[in-house]
């Protein structure tokens, strides 16, 4: 008698929100955790059910890539403009849920003052920034995130602060920003984390539709290409380099954000002069 095959369970599947014709020219090389980064906001969206208010907005590099390659409808900006058109759809459409994917020169170099400014506002968007210490797309430059010592194609002998100044910590530089209302860094590069970041994210969209105020996950993220480390060796290197100077945890989180004013300080400070007639 012919037994019958076992029936198959499928434990995991792809993420209906993957756009595939979009992921088959994703830039990310092998190693690379952006793809991973990818899938978990995928899983976020399908499980809080926004795919269909979502806007993703995105401008240059292997970061900006993850916003093409997920099925919501996007908006591609200049570089490093990223969060100003965020703030702009949110306003224009409040009822959605606003996202922007972003990496080290779009956050902390060439978009740096919209960061702080977007932030200071509490713009109700949030922030997915991709931590890999470098510039991966253009060649591996020197980047705000490059660690002090460390070879980039622009500090062949290793990063001297004193000439390209220290790493920039993004989470604690939005943490001190009252507009703020949550500001984490986490990683992927184990199980354990990958499940951490899945709660993040998941927590940092919740801000933004409680209407509380701008959200921000970094992630670290591996770069074998520009580390010149085999993907093994670069998720000890996250362990050993990347997380003593990016500490892991959560660096804000509150539930409200007062945004009151004395109504005194209207009566004082710069006077409005009226411009004479004609």
């Amino acid at each position: 008698m012919k037994k019958e095959a076992p029936a198959k369970k499928v434990i995991c599947n792809m993420p209906r929100l993957h756009d595939g014709w979009m992921l088959a020219f994703a830039p990310w090389c092998p190693g690379c955790h952006i793809g991973i980064i990818n899938r978990l906001l995928c899983e976020v969206m399908e499980e809080l059910d926004i795919q269909d208010r979502a806007i993703g907005t995105m401008g240059l590099g292997c970061s900006a890539a993850l916003t093409p390659s997920i099925d919501t409808d996007r908006v591609w900006t200049p570089h490093g403009r990223e969060l100003v058109v965020a703030s702009a759809v949110k306003r224009f459409v409040p009822q959605s849920v606003v996202y922007s994917t972003v990496g080290d020169g779009a956050l902390l170099a060439i978009g740096a003052a919209h960061f702080l400014n977007t932030a200071a506002r509490g713009e109700k968007i949030t922030v997915i920034f991709v931590n890999n210490g470098g510039y991966g797309r253009t060649g591996g430059q020197v980047a705000p995130t490059t660690l002090a010592g460390m070879k980039s194609t622009t500090t062949p002998y290793g990063r001297d602060p004193q000439v390209t100044g220290f790493p920039l910590h993004g989470a604690e530089i939005a943490a001190a920003i009252k507009g703020v209302a949550y500001s984490v860094r986490v990683t992927v590069h184990t199980p354990a984390n990958y499940r951490q970041t899945k709660r993040a994210i998941k927590t940092a969209f919740q801000k933004q539709m409680d209407g509380i105020g701008f959200s921000i996950v970094e992630i670290l993220s591996a770069c074998p290409t520009n580390w010149q480390l085999s993907p093994v060796d670069s998720l000890e290197f996250i362990d050993k380099w990347m997380i003593p100077e990016f500490p892991l945890g959560e660096f804000k989180n509150v539930d409200s954000i007062d945004y009151s004013f004395d109504p005194e300080l209207t009566k004082l400070g710069m006077v409005i002069r009226e411009r004479p007639a004609g």
